[in-house]
């Protein structure tokens, strides 16, 4: 009997294994950029329209509780609100908001994040559990969604969403619990317990016992939408603090200084603007977009300096308000804290922003020139009381001036500038910068050598 001949099976050819791929790329929810390019999509701007609405909140609570307390809370409920529009930012980078089920999320959590801001105003009252029950379920259901998707393309790849859902898990009872427990002075701590587990964990790369920890390798992102989405993020929170001077003004009596508390207020939000876009947000960009580990640059650049930055921008919408609101009225203590504090993290996040995105270890010298200017402005507004617009406006003047600044010194320089003219001024700049440049290498190939 003849032993059966085997007959071989052709191995499929390349054309099968394309199928395969474009089979599997239409079951894909994930964007698959690869770290290039990911465009920010109508729905994430649709998403971000409740965040504007969370902005007006945070804005009209800290104006109602204008106390130490007060600040604390908004300090609270506004770092929440940022880390759920932060943390949906990481995701849609990786997830493709084009796909159905993708949408269909992204719906849900802004319900939740609706849910949220309606809650804010009683925060502390009636409303905690209604804003720590949105905040958790958005939080803990957005990674798990991220999480399944990534591991459905490729097994065990979903690990830090999955890393990310345990650490929010570990925070959830004491968001419920301080809701829950009735007494606001409890809750506030807890709360910000649960805030400092939660932006701890991003920190140390959300080491998780039996899942180990992420890897800034792990974190493949795209930077130019990681970028564009924290600079329409900062369009947001400026607009918000033009709708709310213009509702003010509409609103106010008829009386002295009001039209030029509004000139002020508008000029106040358009030097902001000039100051984020005109050098940090290309440069943030452009720094991100070109680095070798972008994930590190996201989590430090756009996760954590762009929190002084937006707070700040609200914040200074509450000077806008109390301005427009009494303009020739003496400056007292409320509104200077106002004035001074939102000052201070704008310029300070911006500062720290920027040295990231410069790539340089130092901070931009008109940054920090200008913080300083608001040590004697400060006592001026302590000391002698002048109206509030008028040490609004040196404000906005000092915004101005930092500007100017930071504009001459990349366009140009203003050293050079100088000495092209021959002024004196600008050989003994020259010759001091020389100086420093030279130690500092003097030590930096000093500490090679050791």
């Amino acid at each position: 009997m003849a032993e059966p001949v085997e007959v071989s099976r052709p191995r499929p050819g390349i054309g099968a294994a394309i199928a395969a791929a474009e089979a599997r790329q239409r079951r894909s929810l994930l964007r698959n950029h690869g770290g290039g390019h990911a465009p920010v999509t109508n729905l994430e701007l649709f998403f971000d329209l409740v965040f504007v609405f969370a902005i007006t909140q945070l804005s009209h609570y800290l104006l109602d509780e204008l106390t130490p307390l007060g600040a604390l809370r908004t300090a609270v409920l506004f770092g929440a609100v940022w880390w759920a529009w932060m943390w949906t930012t990481w995701a849609t980078n990786w997830i493709d908001p084009d796909r159905a089920e993708v949408r269909l999320l992204l719906g849900s959590l802004m319900l939740l994040s609706l849910m949220m801001s309606a809650a804010i105003p009683h925060g502390f009252g009636d409303g905690a559990l209604l804003f720590a029950a949105s905040y958790v379920t958005l939080q803990i259901g957005r990674c798990l969604f991220v999480a399944w998707a990534q591991h459905r393309e490729e097994a065990g790849s979903g690990l830090n969403m999955l890393r990310a859902a345990v650490w929010f898990c570990g925070a959830a009872p004491l968001w419920l619990g301080g809701a829950l427990i009735g007494d606001p002075q409890l809750q506030l701590w807890l709360w910000l317990a649960a805030l400092a587990l939660e932006y701890t964990a991003p920190l140390v790369f959300m080491r998780v016992p039996g899942l180990g920890r992420s890897k800034l390798s792990d974190w493949i992102i795209s930077g130019s939408h990681m970028s564009e989405r924290c600079s329409l993020f900062i369009i947001i929170a400026l607009g918000e603090g033009l709708v709310i001077s213009g509702a003010t003004y509409s609103a106010a009596a008829a009386q002295p200084w009001l039209d030029a508390a509004l000139l002020t207020a508008f000029v106040g939000s358009f030097v902001m603007w000039w100051l984020y876009f005109d050098m940090g947000a290309r440069r943030g960009a452009h720094h991100i977009q070109n680095h070798t580990v972008p994930g590190l640059i996201g989590r430090q650049a756009f996760t954590y300096w762009h929190i002084p930055i937006v707070a700040g921008i609200v914040v200074l919408a509450v000077a806008d308000e109390l301005v427009l609101a009494h303009p020739r009225e003496p400056l007292h203590a409320d509104m200077l804290a106002v004035i001074i504090g939102g000052t201070v993290l704008f310029i300070g996040g911006l500062a720290g922003f920027k040295r990231i995105s410069s790539g340089n270890s130092w901070f931009p010298a008109s940054h920090l020139y200008g913080l300083y200017a608001l040590v004697p402005l400060a006592l001026w507004g302590w000391f002698g009381h002048p109206y509030g617009l008028v040490f609004y406006g040196a404000i906005v003047a000092l915004f101005g001036g930092i500007a100017v600044w930071e504009w001459g010194s990349f366009h140009g320089g203003w050293i050079e500038r100088m000495e092209r003219r021959d002024w004196r001024i600008g050989h003994a700049m020259r010759r001091t910068v020389d100086r420093r440049r030279a130690r500092r290498l003097a030590r930096e190939e000093a500490a090679q050598n050791r």
